[in-house]
């Protein structure tokens, strides 16, 4: 039994190591994005001249930043819930709330999101899609696969989340998720 728990906390751990980089890393195209929409802007306004594809970056930009920064915002328990009762739980309640509300609800979304989304995706690829501006960037397909890469990224934080949260309700980790310390402080 010991051994099993400290594996899931290993992959716990490895997970939450994987989303906080990838989330710091996606995070740095926000500003890439800011810059880009200036660009954007003074090039229509100021230089009255305009790129599609510069426009389209943007939208690549912006959608790798909301699609893959999922996991880093469940990771740092930023997604929005119902506090009604939420607020007045323990913070081994709240475990159990949280656990659940994976296992019940994130995991499966995330699953039928991979479902629904992969032939859409492969049909993309298959046919190597592009903009449908003359103009526009040519990699439609790999702006698609990010409708499989959000679910892959945030089922893989919900299973983290689902073990810290199960080891902390049943008293086997000390380890809290950020939520339930933000409760203790």
């Amino acid at each position: 039994m010991p051994r099993l728990i400290h594996f899931l906390e290993h992959l716990a751990s490895g997970i939450d190591c994987f989303t906080e980089w990838t989330g710091r890393l996606v995070a740095w195209l926000t500003l890439a994005m800011m810059v880009l929409t200036c660009l954007v802007v003074v090039m229509r306004y100021f230089l009255q001249s305009g790129s599609i594809a510069l426009q389209e970056s943007v939208t690549y930009f912006h959608a790798v930043v909301f699609l893959l920064g999922a996991a880093f915002t469940l990771k740092r328990g930023g997604h929005v819930r119902v506090d009604i009762f939420y607020q007045r739980y323990s913070p081994r309640m709240k475990a159990l709330v949280d656990a659940l509300g994976g296992l019940l609800f994130l995991i499966p979304v995330c699953i039928l999101i991979l479902l629904f989304c992969w032939e859409y995706v492969t049909n993309s690829w298959a046919i190597r899609e592009v903009s449908k501006e003359a103009s526009g960037l040519p990699w439609v397909y790999l702006l698609k696969t990010l409708l499989i890469l959000m679910p892959i990224t945030l089922l893989l934080q919900g299973i983290a989340e689902v073990i810290k949260n199960l080891l902390f309700f049943f008293g086997l980790s000390q380890t809290q998720t950020i939520e339930h310390q933000e409760h203790v402080l």
